[in-house]
């Protein structure tokens, strides 16, 4: 994919609108509690700043809904960006008008300046021409480096593109898009791809997708009972999408599927899903009436550990189980480790998604990974084959 990179641009001087993914999550005091995408997002604004420019640095935080609202409010992230940086990041009253355009006009070569939450608007998520002019008036450059949102075609990941001299994209989303189309065009085989989470609904296409490229897919979590439905087999109270059986029945039918596709053939079923509540094994694929899939079994985990161990490329997005219920995460720890074990050994692996990262963390093993990918709608819509909007724009 032939994507101008920042590094090729002349930036001494020129005010460089880097729209960034900084949407971390805060804690109960209002400050950071994970940095890991600002800190992605350094190389870029290290390399801007260090070339001369003037920096004006743009994202999102949370669901303001179109108003400004303190609680969304990127204070944070400037104050944690600047302890990062080892500067102070001032932040912006706002991300358009009058005040903003003379602070960013007084910026000197090295500075930088944060806007305020861009979706205090609620022009940003409808992509509006006018908002996305406003924006581009900020600036001389636009860099987009927010891959976690370059499926979404708002002002400030897409529109910005049709009123600005230059545009290039950053590094973080250079190296996602180098990542994934590899995953696409060419991996290394055996390629185990490990999709789990709640829905079907989100990752029929990927599945279809991955058939024709993956040499396995390890499906876990609450959609693999819709696929089990759709067998014939008993979920119990297990979550399914009923309006998903013909769709999962009509993958299960490809005729690859039955060679690449595996789903989990025992389970940790549970009363209800809460903390404390009941569970055991259950040690057969169909669960009875009154129970509830809460994990893949000790066997399913065991059997995708040893698929994954052997494979030379990667992909995970989505836990086995429900993972932030203690012990139901254990067939996910296993996945996280196991991809790390394939990691060591030479392989090449991609994760996304928030529980898969979280499952990472908690596993201590996130430093065994290729590549931690910073968006996982983003990278799903990607390994469908979609044409993301925020790299489109960049063409």
């Amino acid at each position: 994919m032939n994507l101008r990179s920042v590094e090729s641009l002349d930036l001494p001087g020129k005010r460089v609108f880097i729209r960034a993914d900084l949407n971390v999550p805060l804690d109960d005091e209002g400050n950071v509690s994970d940095d890991t995408r600002i800190r992605e997002s350094l190389p870029t604004v290290k390399l801007a700043m260090d070339k001369g420019a003037r920096v004006v640095l743009a994202s999102h935080l949370g669901r303001p809904k179109g108003k400004a609202n303190p609680k969304y409010s990127l204070a944070p992230v400037a104050k944690r960006l600047g302890e990062l940086l080892g500067r102070s990041v001032p932040l912006a009253s706002d991300c358009v008008g009058p005040e903003v355009e003379k602070e960013a006009a007084v910026l000197k070569d090295g500075e930088i300046l944060l806007l305020e939450n861009l979706r205090f608007h609620a022009e940003e998520e409808k992509n509006e021409p006018d908002f996305a002019r406003r924006l581009a008036a900020l600036a001389d450059v636009w860099v987009n480096d927010a891959f976690g949102a370059a499926h979404r075609a708002h002002a400030s990941t897409a529109g910005m593109a049709a009123f600005v001299r230059e545009k290039a994209a950053g590094l973080l989303l250079l190296r996602e898009v180098k990542l994934l189309s590899g995953l696409l065009l060419n991996p290394p085989s055996p390629f185990v791809a490990v999709i789990g989470g709640a829905k079907v609904s989100d990752k029929l296409a990927v599945l279809a997708n991955l058939l024709s490229r993956a040499d396995r897919i390890l499906v876990g979590g609450a959609m693999a009972y819709t696929f089990l439905r759709a067998q014939g087999r008993q979920v119990g109270h297990s979550l399914v999408e009923p309006d998903r059986i013909p769709d999962a029945a009509s993958l299960l039918g490809d005729e690859r599927a039955p060679r690449k596709l595996a789903l989990p053939s025992d389970h940790v079923i549970a009363r209800e899903v809460k903390a404390g509540a009941e569970s055991k094994p259950c040690p057969e694929v169909d669960i009875e009436a009154g129970w509830t899939g809460v994990d893949i079994g000790p066997r399913t985990a065991a059997r995708y550990a040893e698929e994954i161990e052997r494979a030379r490329t990667i992909f995970w997005n989505g836990p086995m189980g429900v993972f932030e219920i203690p012990p139901w995460n254990e067939g996910t720890l296993a996945v996280a480790r196991a991809v790390a074990a394939a990691t060591d050994r030479g392989g090449m692996s991609v994760v996304g998604g928030g529980d898969s990262v979280a499952a990472l963390h908690a596993a201590g093993v996130s430093d065994r990974i290729t590549h931690v990918s910073t968006g996982g709608g983003a990278s799903l819509e990607f390994l469908e084959g979609r044409d993301l909007p925020g790299i489109a724009a960049l063409r």
